[in-house]
């Protein structure tokens, strides 16, 4: 009989339970009733995880599930931060006022029509969000190549239905929708296809097993090669890392303003949670092979966004071709190959994720009578008519460019550091040239906010409800703090910066 060690795997359990009772609450509930209860339920499981964690945080090197889990410092870490973001992002998501009312319907057709002037709201996004949290959090701790698979595809499937439920623009979040799940479907065929040529070679699923049979060199280095190379595709495909980013703009575009916030902050930390345990782990002993290809992937994914988000017009689509420039300065960390360069790893997931989910909640709030609006040409002079929420998007995005005094200084100073200690001389100068090209775009819209006069054509900040205020709030708070105040975080990391192998 397998053992599976149910109070190491309770976390992830209490969310999968959360997210069957919610598609219960859907079956049996009515229209009314339902978009209340779904709030409380999935914020409700969200910290009942949380608190399930701390309970099981100091023992971290305890495996479960016949090994096929490894919860040590590093998985509970990033467990941990996962359910906090997502629960943020929840905030955001219960202003149902972003999803369509029916998400099956012809945009612009007569059930459409109905399904607006009848009040319908689409609650299936929260029991859909907790599915997806569920994959997210085994991701980063799985040990075992079918695990891996599992876990990115319950984390995945949630993603593609929700980028399609946006209430304005219906086209355009359809098309997204199927743009996501058609590539990801091939990086999916890729990441198996991998695991198919590392089990041909190595003769096992586990990625201990993996790497040991690489000393005793028991199958063909082809298959090896291969394997590496396409189990590392699929991966940098959910990073968003070039050359396979092509959907992040267009999804982040599309998609839902508060599901986009939730899967760029989530989803990184998921899949550079996995990414790094791979490279740190199976692939250790590889890392002559694989070094000089993700040296070169994260020197081009820097540039390339940089680049990039500096002709964007649109603010989603900047903070898209952001999030790939920042996945390039991840790759860094999963190069130095060292414990520094995993905690800066795990501190820089973090402070990103609190900047991006608040990024994205300031973008909900800037309307005009067809929704929101993010042509960045009418954000000009926000500062006049809201200095409160301009000055919280400032915070996020100088954040985003690395200025002293917020989390995203500490963030690239610490990985910056970690790739230099490790002999990447060349990821360091590239990444500090893209830090100072990234800054250029962020400064220009910060300016624009304050210093520009504001367009006369209706562009309003709505006044939040109490959930998204506290959202905003906590973002922009936690922004200053781990900028002001590091060591609250980074002492952390540093103790929680252990992988079982």
């Amino acid at each position: 009989m397998p053992t599976l060690n149910y109070s190491q795997l309770a976390p992830i359990l209490i969310v999968l339970g959360g997210a069957l009772l919610g598609v219960l609450v859907e079956a049996f509930l009515g229209k009314k009733q339902r978009g209340p209860v779904q709030i409380v339920l999935a914020l409700g499981t969200l910290a009942l995880s949380f608190v399930w964690l701390l309970r099981i945080r100091n023992d971290v090197s305890a495996t479960a599930a016949m090994g096929s889990v490894a919860t040590d410092g590093f998985g509970i870490f990033l467990q941990g931060a996962v359910l906090v973001l997502a629960f943020l992002a929840l905030l955001l998501i219960a202003d149902n006022d972003h999803f369509a009312p029916a998400a099956s319907a012809l945009p612009g057709s007569e059930e459409e029509a109905q399904a607006l002037l009848s009040g319908t709201r689409t609650t299936e996004v929260f029991p859909l969000t907790l599915f997806a949290v569920a994959g997210m959090m085994l991701f980063p701790i799985a040990t075992d190549f079918i695990t891996l698979f599992v876990a990115l595809e319950v984390l995945s499937l949630p993603l593609y239905i929700m980028t399609g439920l946006s209430r304005r623009r219906r086209l355009l979040s359809q098309e997204a929708a199927l743009k996501y799940f058609l590539l990801g479907a091939y990086s999916s065929a890729f990441f198996l296809f991998g695991i198919a040529f590392l089990y041909g070679y190595s003769g096992t699923l586990s990625l201990t097993d993996v790497g040991t049979a690489n000393i005793f060199s028991v199958g063909s280095p082809a298959f090896l090669y291969i394997g590496m190379v396409f189990l590392t595709i699929g991966l940098l495909f959910k990073v968003g890392a070039v050359p396979f980013h092509s959907w992040t703009p267009d999804v982040y575009q599309g998609a839902p303003t508060p599901i986009t916030g939730f899967m760029a902050a989530c989803t990184k930390i998921a899949a550079f949670g996995a990414l790094l345990r791979i490279f740190y782990g199976a692939f250790f002993l590889m890392q002559f092979q694989w070094k000089p290809f993700l040296t070169t992937i994260s020197i081009i994914t820097m540039v390339l966004g940089a680049i990039a988000a500096m002709s964007q017009r649109d603010i989603k689509r900047t903070l898209a071709y952001s999030s790939i420039t920042h996945a390039g300065f991840l790759l860094a960390g999963v190069v130095a190959l060292n414990k520094d360069g995993l905690a800066a790893s795990m501190f820089y997931l973090v402070a990103y994720g609190f900047a991006t989910v608040g990024a994205f909640g300031i973008v909900t709030l800037v309307r005009d009578s067809s929704g929101e609006v993010t042509d960045l040409s009418k954000w000009a002079g926000l500062a006049k008519k809201s200095p409160l929420v301009s000055v919280a998007m400032a915070i996020f995005l100088l954040s985003f460019g690395g200025v002293p005094l917020t989390s995203g200084f500490i963030s690239k100073f610490s990985i910056f550091t970690a790739a230099y200690q490790s002999g990447n001389i060349a990821i360091v100068v590239v990444g500090v040239l893209s830090s100072a090209i990234a800054l250029f775009f962020y400064l220009r819209v910060v300016l624009m906010l304050f210093f520009q006069e504001a367009p006369t054509d209706g562009v309003s900040v709505v006044i939040p409800s109490i959930m998204t205020r506290i959202a905003i709030g906590v973002c922009a708070v936690m922004t200053l703090i781990l900028g002001v105040y590091p060591s609250l975080l980074l002492n952390l990391v540093n103790t929680m910066a252990t992988l079982v192998h």
